[in-house]
């Protein structure tokens, strides 16, 4: 087996982190972030708040139970997009083969970066100092492969520091619970106790072959491999985004036409933006709707050209949304996303109709989404939106 080399970072309680460190007076305190509505969930909660039992995706109407003094703060995702820039600057700084996993997390491969930094470890060390330069903490796990520099660095959380070395393997792997083994979840868990396995040194010990014949060939292999500490899987680089999108669950279910095209329109216009941010455009416009009995279903439709703008997004959005079955249920969550993409802007043809001014509606809708974006980024996210999506006025 391979020196360590592999690197995963991983962020700790990372917007949660972020909103201390914009604000250092809630330093020590509990701090939960996540949707302030009645059916909002916790997006992130500070290690002071999990002593009270908060976790990720809870309800915030529990987390307000279990933590009723926490500072409650709402998403903030200009500022969580900001800072993981920041940190992917870091791992950047030490080696160009950097595998981002979210916003918070990444793999590094820094073989290649011994001459300059020194030994795996001391890189790791500096990447963990150059974060907290910036206010943040993070978890580094160091390891022959990447399944282990994962197992590390979630056993050493947080703020923590492990290095797997390949003689300390067996010793560290095996007598985790199975549930280490990615690809173990309720269902095969189930397959492997029946078959009186509870650690992954009781995996690892198996037959290759009962393991296929219990949980199908594929599947069996791999939990073989990784029971052995064995991950052939390299560092991809900069692998591009297979979508951009934008969702929402609302306060209370909603029911009206009109309101949810408003919604629709919103969820585009937060898409497009994100993908004009990133530099992509795409083909493939998706809804996603989650009625009121938690039934979800998605609709697409791909064009001929890619796409970029709110409004054509919209368009498709739309349609897409008026195909629905009207007597469907009330609608508890809306997304809009677009996938296919590649580097943007798109390619866009001329239209046989010109505006009087000699530029065709694409060219326009074009003009009037960068100007936009420029509003945004010089006044926030808030200071400019579709006319459309303004309150009407309530009557008296």
């Amino acid at each position: 087996m391979s020196r360590p080399s592999i690197l995963h970072v991983d962020m700790d309680a990372f917007y949660a982190s972020v909103e201390v460190a914009k604000d250092p007076t809630l330093r020590g305190k509990p701090v939960i972030v996540g949707g302030q509505g009645g059916r909002g969930v916790v997006t992130s909660a500070s290690y002071e708040a999990r002593e009270f039992g908060v976790t990720s995706a809870m309800p915030m109407i529990r987390a307000r139970r279990l933590c009723p003094h926490a500072v409650y703060l709402p998403n903030d995702f200009d500022s969580y997009l900001a800072y993981s820039r920041r940190i992917r600057a870091v791992f950047m700084s030490v080696t160009p083969l950097v595998e981002p996993l979210s916003l918070d997390e990444a793999f590094l491969d820094v073989s290649g970066s011994v001459k300059l930094f020194g030994d795996p470890p001391e890189i790791g060390r500096l990447v963990k100092e150059r974060i907290l330069a910036l206010g943040l903490t993070c978890t580094v796990g160091i390891a022959p492969n990447k399944f282990l520099a994962k197992l590390a660095s979630t056993i050493a959380k947080p703020n923590g520091f492990l290095v797997i070395e390949p003689e300390e393997v067996e010793s560290f792997l095996h007598p985790l619970p199975i549930t280490a083994l990615w690809g173990v979840g309720q269902q095969t868990g189930e397959a492997l106790r029946k078959l009186g396995l509870k650690t992954v040194g009781d995996v690892a010990t198996l037959s290759r072959r009962t393991l296929e014949r219990a949980v199908g060939d594929a599947l069996g292999r791999h939990l073989h491999e990784l029971a052995n500490g064995r991950d052939d899987r390299v560092v991809v680089p900069d692998e591009p985004a297979k979508s951009v999108g934008s969702e929402e669950t609302f306060a209370r279910d909603i029911d009206d036409s009109e309101e949810v095209l408003r919604e629709l329109l919103r969820l585009a216009d937060r898409t497009a933006g994100r993908l004009r941010a990133k530099g992509l455009c795409g083909r493939t416009v998706t809804i996603k709707v989650r009625f009121s009995n938690f039934k979800t279903i998605t609709r697409s439709r791909t064009l001929d050209h890619e796409l970029d703008t709110s409004f054509e997004i919209y368009d498709v959005a739309r349609a897409l949304y008026r195909m629905l079955d009207p007597d469907r249920p009330r609608i508890r969550l809306l997304g809009v996303s677009v996938s296919g993409v590649v580097p943007g802007p798109p390619k866009r043809q001329l239209e046989l109709l010109e505006a009087s001014d000699g530029k065709a509606a694409g060219d326009r809708r074009a003009l009037a989404a960068e100007a936009m974006d420029d509003i945004r980024h010089r006044f926030g996210a808030d200071a400019v939106t579709q006319a459309s999506l303004l309150e009407e006025p309530r009557a008296p």
